[in-house]
This record gives C-alpha cells, sequence and structure tokens, in this order.
C-alpha cells in the first residue's frame, strides 16, 4: 500500500514555536545538508538572508511535518501572517525497500538511528542505490500566499526552523519521507528478524522443517586456505575498479557562515568563508586534472611553499581586508604582495619565482643561455644586455629578460624605479622581449 493512500494523520507532528537558537541553526551534518538544498536552491541570496532574521526573531510559529511537506505560520515585522508551505518529494515504496534493505544490513545503521544519529554512510550507500535521504538543488519546493515564486524570507525562515528540528531528531525527515517512526522502527525490527533467520538457516545448511539426526556423524569443520597460498595461486583476482566519477560543471558552494550571532574572538567570518570557497575550487582544479588524459604520464607539481600559496589565495581573494590579511602573514607589504600577485598571474609558482629568486647560472647553464641569446638575433641587429647573475637588462630602454631555473625567459619591464614582470615567460629570449616590444 502505498504511503500516499494511508491515513495520514497519525503521521502529522506538530513542533511548538521555539524560542531564538543563541548559535546557529544546524550543528549535525544532515542539519547543514539541509541548509545547504536551500541556500543552493533560493534565486535570491537577499531572501534567504531575510529568512533567517525571521527565525532568528521568533516570527515562525508551531511547526507541522507530515508526509511531503511542512507547514507553519510565519509572521512579518509587522505582524502580518503567512501560510508558509515547503515541499519534499516522497519516496516510492520501491525506495524504501532499498532504504531499510541497506538500514539492515548494517546494524550500526539502526542504533544509530535509534539513537538519533544518521551515519553519512547510510546517505552515501542510499545515494549510491539511487535514494537521496537528504534534499539536494530544487528539492525543497516552497508555497507561501505573500505571492513569491520562488523562496521568500517566510519559506526561508521555515527552512532554518526545520533544521533545527532535524538537528535534534532525524525521524522528522523520514516522516517528511513518507514514514513515521513507529512504522520504521516495527518495520525495522521485522527485516531484522527476517535476515537473522535467513542466516541462521543457511549456517546450519538444513530448511527449517528439517530435524537432524543427532546421531549421525558429522563433517569436519572447513579449516579454510591460507591468504598466503590464495594469492600464490592467483586463485583470487581484484574486481574491476568502478568508473571515475563525473566532474561537476563548477566547485561546490560551502554553507554561510552569515548566523547574525557575533564570532568568537578572533574569528574572521569573511575570512573562513573566503578559504572554504577557494579550498573548493582548489578542489575542483584538481579533480580535472586527475581526471584529464595523460594525467597519469605528466609528473606532479611540486607542493607550494607557505608565501606561494598566501600569494594564490590572494589572487582569489576579493575582499581587501582578506588581501591585507594574507599579506601580512606572510610579511608582505600591500605594494609588494600586487607585485607578487601580478607574477603570478603570468606563471603560477615559477613566475613567483622568477620575481623573487636572483640566482647564479653555473657554467653549463650560462653557457646555454649565450647561445640562446644568439640564435635569438642571428638575423638581425642584437640588443646590448648586460647582466648580473641571472638578469639581462637591454641598455636604454628599461626591458629585462631574467632566466628561470627551470629554463623559460621571463620579460620585465622598469615602471616607477621598480621591475615589474611584463608578460608570460618563453621558451627563448627573442620569443620573451618581443612580447614586450620596447616603448
Amino acid at each position: 500500500m502505498n504511503s500516499r493512500d494511508r491515513d495520514r494523520d497519525p503521521y502529522e507532528k506538530i513542533f511548538p514555536a521555539a524560542p531564538a537558537p543563541s548559535r546557529g541553526f544546524a550543528r549535525t551534518w544532515w542539519g547543514h545538508a539541509w541548509l545547504r538544498a536551500l541556500e543552493d536552491s533560493a534565486l535570491d541570496g537577499t531572501q534567504v538572508k531575510h529568512g533567517r532574521r525571521y527565525a532568528r526573531s521568533g516570527a515562525v510559529g508551531a511547526v507541522s511535518v507530515r508526509p511531503g511537506g511542512l507547514t507553519a505560520v510565519v509572521r512579518d515585522p509587522d505582524g502580518t501572517a503567512h501560510r508558509t508551505d515547503v515541499l519534499v518529494q516522497e519516496f516510492t515504496e520501491a525506495e524504501w525497500d532499498r532504504l531499510l534493505d541497506l538500514a539492515v544490513a548494517e546494524a550500526g545503521y539502526i542504533a544509530a538511528l535509534l539513537d538519533r544519529e544518521v551515519p553519512p554512510e547510510l546517505a552515501e550507500d542510499a545515494a549510491a542505490a539511487g535514494v537521496d535521504l537528504l534534499p539536494g538543488i530544487g528539492d525543497l519546493d516552497p508555497r507561501c500566499d505573500c505571492g513569491e515564486w520562488d523562496h521568500c524570507p517566510h519559506t526561508a525562515a521555515l527552512c532554518y526552523q526545520m533544521a533545527r528540528l532535524l538537528d535534534q531528531d532525524p525521524f522528522v525527515l523520514l516522516l517528511l519521507r513518507g514514514r513515521g517512526e513507529r512504522e520504521l522502527v516495527a518495520e525495522l525490527a521485522e527485516r531484522s528478524t527476517a535476515a537473522a533467520g535467513a542466516e541462521a538457516e543457511s549456517d546450519t545448511g538444513t530448511d527449517a522443517d528439517t530435524d537432524p539426526d543427532p546421531e549421525a556423524p558429522r563433517a569436519p569443520a572447513d579449516e579454510g586456505v591460507p591468504a598466503a597460498e590464495v594469492f600464490a595461486t592467483a586463485r583470487i583476482r581484484p574486481a574491476a575498479l568502478p568508473p571515475l566519477p563525473g566532474l561537476p560543471q563548477a566547485p561546490g558552494q560551502p554553507p554561510t557562515l552569515d548566523t547574525e550571532v557575533d564570532p568568537e574572538p578572533h574569528l574572521d567570518v569573511d575570512a573562513v568563508e573566503f578559504l572554504a570557497q577557494a579550498a573548493a575550487a582548489e578542489a575542483h582544479r584538481r579533480l580535472a586534472e586527475a581526471l584529464a588524459p595523460g594525467h597519469a604520464d605528466r609528473p606532479q607539481a611540486a607542493s607550494l611553499t607557505l608565501a606561494e600559496d598566501a600569494v594564490r589565495l590572494t589572487v582569489e581573494a576579493g575582499d581587501f581586508r582578506v588581501r591585507s590579511r594574507l599579506a601580512a602573514a606572510i610579511g608582505r607589504s600591500r605594494a609588494d604582495m600586487e607585485l607578487a600577485v601580478r607574477a603570478w598571474g603570468f606563471g603560477a609558482a615559477p613566475g613567483l619565482a622568477a620575481l623573487e629568486d636572483d640566482w647564479t647560472p653555473d657554467r653549463t647553464t650560462l653557457a646555454r643561455a649565450r647561445a640562446a641569446l644568439a640564435a635569438a638575433f642571428a638575423d638581425g641587429e642584437a640588443p646590448v644586455l648586460r647582466r648580473v647573475r641571472a638578469r639581462w637588462t637591454e641598455a636604454g630602454t628599461g626591458r629585462q629578460l631574467r632566466l628561470g631555473r627551470e629554463g623559460r625567459w621571463w620579460p620585465y619591464r622598469r615602471e616607477a624605479g621598480r621591475w615589474i614582470p611584463s608578460g608570460p615567460s618563453a621558451p627563448d629570449p627573442g620569443s620573451a622581449l618581443e612580447a614586450d616590444p620596447a616603448p
């Protein structure tokens, strides 16, 4: 019998209005996942922020949770009441069967659920079986009599309040999906008993109705085969690896930390949000590289130093305060950091090294450099270049070539008394100078 055909009254739960939280609305990973579904689905982030304020001010009344949706009256600051609903897709009978079978297969899953915990492994196994236990982008369908077709402050406030309820009792999420707690516990117990009986029957090797002869001789227990012997004879072959995951279209969006609660001392919320977003972007970039053809044949890039990583992050930072903090963390002035950011933009870590690494080539490297310079200008008049260590400065033009340790040439230009990067590197000195013609 489908859950839609059941008498729903026993499956509705009413939660009284709750006081304003002293901290964030979600503490558990599944509560945060619920809020991510809201924040990723809403087209207008301002409405979401207004909704968070509504929820914090106590504007959400009693919340009714039932299969397929939740309802509450949410009041505007002027006292105007709005009937607000958020709908969630119920599971089909087939989806419930898959989810319950997964829960029974691992004893720890049932114990965790009864302890008001949602094991992340259960959610992952369910998703792999085609059952999305937690809502994703677009799964929260808002309905409000204020007239908004997308999430409004009222539906957002209801979702924030729901995150608190989910923190306290994950069975509320399962109720939204179509089953009440008592029914679920009974079904889990029934399936667990059936699974235990089937396992016991399999262990005895007899049918349930067969009464073995106690006097019959018993076969000796199978002691198995040593693992070393199995691997030596290649009797076990590893299963084929699963296909590689697809690359998401864009990096994930970390949850907002704008909870309107005063942060802990010395905690810069904007900086933490920036670092979380930067980490997501870097993870997406690395996954793209790992999935690209020929990745296994390419040499791995060296790990960045603290100073290099600070410059990399500054390139991505738009907030002036974050950029200033990154500069201060590695002892750079703002002007020096902007110069480093420019060098990074032309060539990442090697570009930054060309800016700062004033090294002296050995005789072999210097001989190759001179040969490259001679070949670059063999067909025309060669510029007058004065060398100091690995830097060749063209007389009277304010241009300079720098040889990187990796063997590439980097163009520089003199401006306001400083040498600044003026372009990307080139494999030969002639190409580097052509990329930055003399003024």
